[in-house]
Formats: structure tokens, sequence, C-alpha cells
């Protein structure tokens, strides 16, 4: 049996590990490790530490921690519940305006935070029982909070481009400016979805929501608190990433600081909340990391067992043009996301991958852009998407499961047909 077999056999058996409930971070590395010592000369392994101090002398990764710890911060700040009823009094008027606000908060929400599960979470507790209330369909309700709060994974700054950054090997940087657009088609296809829908079933939206008629100083005041300060974090880190001012790591630095600062502004900046906010940012940070090394251990044995170019010499024989992979790829990434998290699909199958993209001369940014808005199908894909598993567990007793998988089917639809149009028309991304 030939090494680049070995190279495969090894891959499948990782991922069919972490299908089976295995740690990811010591699948990857104990597994590879094993299958070094059994098929390598050991002298390979020491090769080992200087990848690995490699990975930790990555500044670009630094920002993982800080945008974690911006994105819990400014979760336990209590600012999402104001921009929902504020939001919620501007759109009240118009059918459906419910559910529109809670896609804007929610798109808010993951420019502040990029944190998936915090945000499902909080739109879950405070928008998921008044839509209900309200006379909101299940499905409805639990589509529109559940797609809004995964916004984090393609909306910069996300935790989720700052990895694909370190993998692919790109500016982190340049990823966040192409996202922009993409982003901000998928928030107002949401929108423009929920606003037709409204007017084709308008039994499914309720008349005479509550808005906000009296703009006074009060309503001004409560608006510049609950979105203008939000705002203003948001210009301050996407904006010195953008226009050159600040590194991704540097800026991530400001986005924690500005979310204490706005933390202190509701008056819940309290030792407690400082604790608790650090403890869950070094548990998530250990987690990304752990990982990270493992999937550095994995490429190294997969590389010197010839895995790569195995790979590559089957593509050519198969005579497979880039767009027949890169169709190739996106789907086993889509399928992946219905059953493993999208760090282990970014660890384990992305870089297996990159290499062959490179091969190609495929641009890597526009790849990262796809990767990033499949990738964020993985929360949302039954039967295992972890955004649904959060909200059902917030979710009252009346709203099933099957509400759930009924209610996310169209946000899906959407979120594929974008990826399509980001591959027909890379121009929008400054590609030709």
């Amino acid at each position: 049996m030939s090494l680049a077999v070995l190279a495969l056999i090894l891959f499948v058996s990782i991922f069919l590990l972490v299908l089976y409930g295995y740690p990811v971070a010591f699948t990857l590395g104990g597994l590879s490790l094993l299958y070094a010592f059994c098929f390598l000369d050991p002298a390979v392994l020491t090769l080992l530490p200087n990848r690995v101090m490699g990975v930790m002398d990555n500044s670009v990764l630094l920002a993982v921690p800080l945008f974690v710890f911006m994105g819990i911060m400014l979760e336990k700040s209590g600012l999402a519940e104001r921009m929902l009823r504020t939001m919620a009094a501007s759109f009240g008027r118009v059918r459906g305006g419910m559910a529109v606000a809670v896609i804007i908060v929610g798109a808010l929400l993951a420019a502040s935070t990029g944190i998936v599960g915090a945000t499902v979470i909080t739109m879950g507790l405070i928008s998921l029982p008044p839509m209900l209330k309200k006379g909101y369909p299940p499905t409805i309700s639990t589509g529109v909070i559940a797609a809004s709060g995964t916004l984090g994974q393609i909306i910069p700054p996300s935790v989720v481009l700052v990895l694909l950054g370190s993998v692919l090997g790109v500016s982190v940087g340049k990823l966040f400016h192409a996202a922009l657009l993409p982003s901000l088609l998928l928030v107002g296809a949401y929108v423009g979805y929920i606003l037709v829908l409204g007017l084709v079933k308008p039994n499914w939206f309720p008349r005479g929501e509550e808005g906000r008629r009296d703009w006074n100083r009060a309503f001004f005041v409560d608006l510049f608190q609950s979105l203008f300060l939000p705002l203003l974090l948001i210009v301050a880190v996407l904006g010195s990433i953008l226009w050159g001012l600040a590194s991704p790591t540097e800026a991530a630095a400001i986005g924690a600081a500005g979310a204490m600062l706005l933390t202190f502004s509701q008056r819940k900046l309290q030792w407690s909340t400082v604790k608790d906010v650090c403890r869950d940012t070094t548990h998530l940070t250990a987690m990304v990391f752990m990982i990270l090394l493992g999937a550095t251990t994995f490429s190294l044995v997969f590389r010197e067992l010839g895995g790569d170019q195995f790979l590559l010499q089957l593509i050519e024989q198969g005579n497979l043009s880039e767009y027949q992979f890169l169709a190739l790829v996106m789907v086993v990434v889509f399928i992946a996301g219905f059953f493993i998290d999208f760090i282990e699909i970014v660890f384990i199958i992305v870089p297996v991958v990159t290499p062959i993209f490179i091969g190609y001369g495929t641009d890597l940014i526009w790849l990262g852009i796809l990767l990033g808005i499949n990738l964020q199908t993985s929360f949302l894909s039954p039967p295992f998407g972890f955004a649904l598993f959060y909200l059902k567990g917030v979710a009252p007793p009346e709203v099933k499961t099957v509400h759930l998988y009924r209610g996310i089917l169209p946000f899906l639809i959407i979120q594929v047909l974008l990826l399509v149009a980001v591959v027909v028309f890379p121009e929008w991304l400054g590609m030709g």
C-alpha cells in the first residue's frame, strides 16, 4: 500500500472519528502522530515544533481571542434587547416589521460580535416570545432568528474569516473588505424575502404592531444609546482595518476596549461580568487553538505521506476543470456542515484542498469568501445545525423541531443562491 493511499485513509479515519464524537483536537493530532510513528521516518516529527511555533507566532491569530472577548462582552451588556426594542418601534407599522427588525439587529450584532451561539441564544430569548405572542407563525419566527443569528459567520469582523485567512495564507483585511458586499446582499435578501412574503401571505404577519410615533427627545436618546454607539464601534473596528489604519489584531483590541466601554455605558460592567467574560473567552480560545495545533500536526503528516500530491494527480487524471473541482469542494463542505462544526471543516478540509486551488491559480480571497458563505450554512443545515440546537434550547415548549427545520429552509435557499451569484460574478469582490 502506497503512502499516498495511507494519507487518504488518515483523512477519512479522522473524519469518521469526528462524526462518531471523538474530540476534534485530539483526534487530529493523536491519529496523525500514530500514522507518523507507524509509516514515516520518526525524524519527520522534528519538523513539528517549528510548525507549532509558526502557529503561535502568528500575530493575526491573536485577533481570535480579542474578537471573542468583544462579542461575549457585548452580549453581557444588554444592548441587544435595547436595539431590538428600538428597531421594532421604528418598523412597527410595516407588515412583518418585527421580523425585519430582528434581521437588522442580527446583522448589527453580527458586525459587533461575530459569535454565532451567543447571538442566536440572545435573539431567541428576547425576540421569539414577543413574535409568537403577536401572532407570527413558529416557522417564520424561528427561521428569521436562526438565519439572522448566523450572519456573524460572514459579516466582518468574523472569526471564521480570521481562521480562513490563516489557513489560506491570505490577508484577513482583504477578506473583510471582500465580504462586505456579499454580506450586505445577504441581509438585503433576508429583508426582501420577509417583505415579499408579507404581501403574498398577509395572514402570516399581524397587523397593528406597536410602533413609536412620538419621536421626542427620549426616543432619540434611546436611539443614540442602542444603535449609534454600537455602530460607532463597528465603524471603529472595520474602518481602521479597511482604511489601513490598523491590522486586524490591533482593530480587535480596539473592539475589545470599545465593548467594555459600551458595557460600562449600560451600567453592566461589574467585576463578576469581567470574570465571566474572561472565563468564556479562555474556554473558546483554548478550544480553537487546540484544534489548530492538531490540524498543524495533521497537515504535516498528510503532506509527508504525499496526500496532497496524490489528490493533485487524481484531479489531473480526471481532467477536472477549476470550476468543476470548486463545485465538488463546495458540495463536500455543504454536506459536511450537516454533521460537523465550521471550525472542524476549516482545519480538516480546507488545508487539504488549498494546494490544489493554488495549482489552478485560483484567487484565494475569492475562495475564502465562497467558503465563508458556505460555512454559514453549517449552522443552519438540518439535522445537526448548531444554530437550530441553540434556538431550540431557549424556545418555548410549543415550538417543535419541525418548525425549526421548515422555517430555515427558505433562508438556506437564499444562501445557496448568493453563493452561486458570487461564483458567477466574482467582479463583485473586485476580481475578474
